[in-house]
């Protein structure tokens, strides 16, 4: 979900064990009924991207290197130039997500994408000469899931309506872009881990740190900013990341995403 493929062709990827969803309504109801209520939230290899972090985190009331050091790990990315980040499950019998409570999900409103599209799964697709990204939705198939089962229909539409995903989708697209951007290894001759790569790291996971260091360097200054703009990013996390995804592209790649004073 979230990931970024740039193509010649018209034909996209179906991932193994998925269906391509379509206009067609789909049927799908999890709720304490279904024999398999919270089955999914066990031994779950899910990868966190930055928006989720940010979301988790302020839910929980932790500075972001906090939440990296109690609930993340590193792990391999969808290319060998920046690493993902995945979130740890509790070590207790059947490895269950940290913040799962007898009851359900003790984050739910500010679950991470990946809870939030299943049973869907989602992928942006970047068209050669088109400044908008083409969506694909796909269907996973897990045995044990008995929502498949229920009677309840949604559109692609409706389902990100009634999960409030509008949000997590646009943070995750432009997340998406600035992914792509190091795939091209923007970090050339550094090394892995060097000075930019942490700074990236940074700015993508560690928003609250790039906060202090915003402050410390008096980034904001150093660009034309409109003046609610301006005060967005001082006082909400999310229009900082955005406003991090744009200055990662200034910096690192030469592209005129923000305008320098």
């Amino acid at each position: 979900m979230g990931n970024m493929m740039e193509r010649n062709d018209t034909d996209f990827p179906v991932p193994e064990g998925r269906t391509i969803v379509g206009e067609e309504p789909f049927t799908f109801h999890c709720h304490a009924g279904v024999c398999c209520f919270l089955t999914c939230c066990h031994k779950v290899e899910m990868y966190l991207y930055p928006y989720d972090v940010l979301r988790l985190k302020n839910r929980l009331g932790l500075h972001s290197a906090e939440f990296m050091h109690n609930h993340a790990r590193i792990a391999e990315g969808s290319h060998p130039y920046f690493p993902a980040v995945m979130l740890n499950m509790a070590n207790t019998k059947g490895y269950p997500c940290p913040f799962l409570r007898k009851n359900g999900c003790s984050v739910y409103k500010d679950r991470p994408s990946a809870c939030r599209t299943y049973p869907l799964e989602r992928a942006v697709e970047k068209i050669p000469g088109q400044k908008t990204l083409k969506m694909h939705y796909f269907m996973t198939h897990h045995p044990y899931c008995k929502g498949h089962q229920e009677e309840r229909k949604y559109t692609i539409r409706q389902w990100e309506r009634d999960q409030f995903l509008n949000e997590y989708n646009l943070m995750n697209d432009l997340w998406a872009e600035v992914d792509a951007f190091f795939a091209t290894n923007p970090w050339q001759g550094e090394g892995r881990a060097g000075h930019r790569q942490q700074l990236a790291f940074m700015v993508c996971y560690n928003i609250d740190e790039f906060r202090a260091y915003c402050n410390h360097h008096n980034i904001l200054s150093r660009f034309r900013l409109r003046k609610d703009e301006r005060r967005r990013i001082k006082r909400d996390d999310a229009e900082l990341l955005k406003f991090g995804f744009k200055w990662l592209l200034f910096v690192l790649g030469d592209r005129r995403t923000l305008q320098p004073r």
